[in-house]
């Protein structure tokens, strides 16, 4: 399956289908993420693109639009295939807001950047049985994730950067309600070209799903468990976790994590009632004494 390609639409108004990219630059200790979800049969298209820069401070931008012809472009991001299942290119010319405790303030950004992967696409129905799959629909049915290394320029006001980092990038299409998890964590990290770390877990009314992999020496392997205890602040954002890993091989892995910066996003519920919040961190893991960088997502239903 060419799973870069996009989809037919299903029929519940909240079908999906998504593509989201981050990486992390150690050289500029700076980090990036982005995504643009198409919502074909709620007219809609959105997007939202942030940056942590090297001085702690958050760029970024939020927007939704009309779905107009459908393409992955939205609010001057756009996303293109170079080459399925190995290659994109991602960029963006336009207006993003610094964040700052007085209000957003405007600055000009623009990026060219190349993201190609370092291992095969992984599907998550790989980690999960037929129980799972059907409590993971109301959130994405179908789920795919591959690491590489993202390479290019970026400008923000008057600073340069030229980017190499590793990231991850994931594919998703099915039914996306953000409100409908109590909450999810999804987890990803880098240690070297050969050596990454995604898992997600789910939790949902009807129970709790586990899915994701280790890629080390050139294989995905899948993870079938994951056991994670996080330490919170007291409003709620994640300070560090512990994670104990099971494998389809049996095999077992301890891995921690301590959060560095966060960038928070709130998920209004179309009934105008419910509420999710994303806490987007950047965290340095730790397995096996080596150290990795990488996302460290939790999206809490509040209401």
């Amino acid at each position: 399956m060419n799973s870069d390609t996009m989809h037919q639409p299903g029929a519940d108004k909240e079908w999906n289908e998504s593509f989201y990219f981050n990486f992390y630059d150690q050289a500029h200790d700076l980090c990036m993420f982005m995504r643009i979800g198409l919502k074909p049969n709620m007219d809609e298209r959105s997007m939202f693109c942030f940056i942590m820069m090297p001085d702690g401070s958050v760029i970024g931008k939020k927007e939704m639009e009309v779905l107009g012809d459908g393409s992955l472009n939205v609010s001057s991001l756009r996303f293109h295939m170079l080459e399925p299942e190995k290659r994109w290119k991602l960029e963006f010319n336009g207006a993003m807001a610094r964040m700052e405790d007085k209000g957003p303030v405007p600055v000009k950004v623009k990026f060219s950047l190349e993201f190609e992967s370092l291992n095969k696409m992984y599907d998550y129905r790989d980690s999960v049985d037929k129980e799972g799959e059907a409590m993971s629909r109301s959130v994405a049915s179908e789920h795919l994730e591959q690491f590489g290394m993202a390479t290019g320029t970026l400008t923000v006001g008057e600073e340069h950067f030229d980017i190499q980092g590793l990231g991850e990038r994931d594919h998703s299409w099915g039914v996306r309600d953000w409100n409908a998890p109590k909450m999810w964590i999804w987890l990803t990290a880098q240690f070297s070209r050969n050596l990454a770390l995604n898992v997600t877990k789910l939790f949902v009314e009807g129970g709790e799903v586990s899915a994701g992999f280790f890629h080390i020496n050139g294989r995905n392997i899948p993870l079938v468990k994951a056991d994670i205890r996080t330490v919170l602040d007291p409003d709620g954002t994640p300070r560090s976790l512990a994670m104990n890993l099971v494998d389809k091989d049996g095999g077992k892995h301890k891995v921690t994590a301590e959060v560095l910066r966060e960038v928070m996003m709130p998920f209004p519920g179309r009934d105008g009632k419910s509420v999710s919040v994303m806490h987007e961190t950047l965290s340095e893991y730790t397995f096996n004494g080596q150290k990795g960088y990488g996302i460290a997502e939790y999206l809490v239903r509040k209401s």
